[in-house]
């Protein structure tokens, strides 16, 4: 439980929404917000790149 401690309280404002799940039984709601949070990196990523054309076609 120390590494985790630890782990929060470098990682930031993740790290406390990443405790404040897992203090309040919210564990399941992470997998989701991952999720949400690589569609949305990909989709920033891919505006202004050359395979852009390639991953408007997963959509």
């Amino acid at each position: 439980m120390r590494f985790l401690e630890g782990l929060t309280n470098r990682m930031g404002i993740a790290g406390e929404l990443l405790q404040f799940f897992l203090n309040h039984k919210w564990w399941w709601l992470t997998p989701m917000i991952l999720v949400l949070l690589i569609f949305g990196l990909l989709i920033v990523f891919a505006q202004s790149s050359a395979i852009a054309p390639f991953i408007y076609t997963l959509f």
